[in-house]
């Protein structure tokens, strides 16, 4: 079972994503709180899996808690969720530590699905931020990373390189299966095996990768 505290000063969401989780058999609420400061007291008390973590409330905001949350012995995952829809927005509470970022008009079950992939230590992005992170990882037109990139994707099979350059576009793993006519599970079992034979974990470093070697410009 996977333990989530939803943060959000707004009462309404807050009981729209307790609903969510109540259709899923393996995700339970076990806390809300309704600002950044009161989300550090009550994960110490309940210690969740994940934080769903809005990131505009007052007092504290959802990125100055993310940071505090980072600072625990064994800190939570957080997953940023938020009307919000701009770049400095998605990198703030990324460099402050949240495993992913979702808008707030994501369909149910992706939210779910999103949950559950953050648990697993998965990196979850709104699929339009994409492109901002990898500007701000990668390292357009260097010969010598596009060369080591090609050359550790070449370890890969056709299939798990196209799962890679749909990762590197943005794309869920939903998304992703709907291109290549299979399940999210079957996704998420070919994203497993990329992480082990590449030895990373982190899925925006995959995407950085596929981005280097040049598969973000693939045609869709």
């Amino acid at each position: 079972m996977i333990h989530v505290l939803i943060v959000d000063d707004d009462p309404l969401v807050r009981a729209g994503l307790r609903f969510i989780f109540d259709s899923a058999d393996d995700v339970e609420c076990v806390g809300e709180a309704t600002d950044g400061k009161e989300s550090i007291v009550e994960v110490e008390r309940v210690h969740p899996d994940v934080v769903l973590m809005d990131l505009r409330m007052p007092g504290m905001d959802g990125r100055e808690a993310t940071a505090e949350l980072m600072k625990l012995p064994e800190p939570p995952k957080v997953l940023a969720l938020t009307t919000f829809d701009t770049d400095a927005h998605v990198l703030s509470v990324l460099d402050a530590g949240a495993s992913g970022y979702l808008l707030k008009d994501t369909p149910p079950a992706e939210i779910i699905d999103a949950v559950r992939e953050t648990a697993e230590g998965r990196t979850i992005l709104s699929s339009r931020h994409a492109r901002v992170l990898l500007d701000k990882y990668s390292e357009n037109g260097n010969n010598a990373r596009k060369d080591q990139a090609i050359e550790a994707l070449s370890q890969l099979t056709e299939r798990e390189r196209e799962v890679v350059q749909y990762v590197a576009q943005g794309l869920t793993n939903a998304e992703i299966g709907k291109r290549l006519h299979c399940s999210p599970a079957t996704v998420k079992a070919h994203l497993a095996s990329i992480f082990t034979q590449l030895q990373i974990t982190n899925r925006v470093r995959l995407a950085v990768l596929g981005h280097d070697a040049g598969l973000s410009d693939s045609p869709t």
